[in-house]
Formats: C-alpha cells, sequence, structure tokens
C-alpha cells in the first residue's frame, strides 16, 4: 500500500466532509495580504501545490460556492469547517453574497471542485494616491478613476514610512501615494480601508 496516496484520498474525504485537516499550515498564511502572495509549495506531501480561484460568486449552494472566473471560467468552491473566511473581518460563509468578488485558494479534489482552506471576499490591494481627506472617508484616485474610501473605526490603519500599523490616520496628506488592502462594496463601488501603507 502506497501510504502518500491513502493520505491524498483521507485528505480528500476530510475535506469535503468537513473536517479541518486541510487548512494554513499546508497551503501558506490566512491573512489578508497572503491573497497576494507568491504561491509556496505545499507543506504537506500529499498535496502536491495548491488550487487557486478567482472571480464573481454567482450561485450559493450549502457550503459550496459557485464562481465566473474573470477569464470566463467556473468553479465550485467547497467550504468546509476549516476553511478561513475574510471579509474586511474574519467571517463565515453566511456573509457571502451573491455578486461578491473572490480569490480562493484551497485543493483539487477529484469532482472537480476546490476544497477551500481559505478565501479572501472582495478582497483589493490597490496603489493609489491621497486626493481628499474626510472624518469616514479618504477620497482616493487609482489611475484615473476616483474611489472612495471608507474608514472603519476600530479596523482601519495606516503604516508610516515602514512603521507599525496604527489607526491614527493625521499622517496622511493630499497627494501621497498609498497603498491600499482592503474590501470592494458592489453596491456602490466603494472600499473599506483595511490596511493603508504610506510611504513605502
Amino acid at each position: 500500500m502506497n501510504p502518500s496516496i491513502d493520505r491524498r484520498r483521507f485528505l480528500s474525504a476530510a475535506a469535503v466532509g468537513g473536517a479541518t485537516i486541510v487548512g494554513a499550515s499546508a497551503l501558506g498564511g490566512l491573512d489578508p495580504a497572503s491573497a497576494f502572495a507568491d504561491p509556496t509549495p505545499s507543506l504537506d506531501p500529499a498535496i502536491d501545490s495548491a488550487a487557486f480561484a478567482e472571480g464573481r460568486v454567482t450561485q450559493i449552494k450549502g457550503t459550496a460556492l459557485e464562481v465566473l472566473g474573470s477569464h470566463g471560467d467556473q468553479h465550485v468552491i467547497q467550504i468546509t469547517n476549516g476553511t478561513s473566511i475574510w471579509k474586511v473581518h474574519p467571517t463565515s460563509i453566511d456573509a457571502v453574497d451573491v455578486g461578491d468578488g473572490l480569490y480562493a485558494r484551497g485543493v483539487d479534489m477529484p469532482d472537480g471542485t476546490i476544497a477551500a482552506d481559505a478565501v479572501w471576499v472582495n478582497i483589493v490591494n490597490l496603489h493609489c494616491t491621497v486626493a481628499g481627506i474626510g472624518k469616514d472617508r479618504i477620497q482616493l484616485t487609482h489611475g484615473h478613476n476616483a474611489l472612495v474610501g471608507n474608514v472603519l473605526p476600530g479596523t482601519t490603519t495606516a503604516s508610516y514610512l515602514g512603521g507599525a500599523q496604527t489607526s491614527d490616520l493625521s499622517g496622511l496628506k493630499i497627494g501621497q501615494a498609498v497603498q491600499v488592502l482592503g474590501a470592494w462594496r458592489p453596491a456602490d463601488d466603494s472600499v473599506d480601508l483595511v490596511t493603508m501603507w504610506v510611504g513605502h
């Protein structure tokens, strides 16, 4: 008997069955910045490589998300008890809506689905310029497009010149270049600001 084949079958069955076997320890970090990190080799010898999918949610069936990719490809993302879901904060499948965009990382299953270890919903990573500063909104430009950034009390932070993240946004200045990690709001095309890196 080949132990690696048996382990792969075990992992597949566990992922589909909702166990917490397939997780970040095998495929990578769960934090939002990991959505944009270069793929790393799996730490589990039974998993050749991670599977990735991106697109918009077209349907939610129980714990499965049907996703239409930006190049017309279709994916079914299976959520398990071990799946980390991020939508501004760590959350559950109940926070995912039809029309949301996502990045997902997981393991290809024999039935063609992806058993996800991590799903980042509506996540964006944008290089912008500060165009205006308000109490609860930061006006940004991204390329030639205006963008509203929503300041979320207790969530939004900034890092100035490589310093620690802080909730103090008083260091922002009009005309500054910022890198924004946040979550797109499909309803009004604004972005919930999670972290802004200034002067990096």
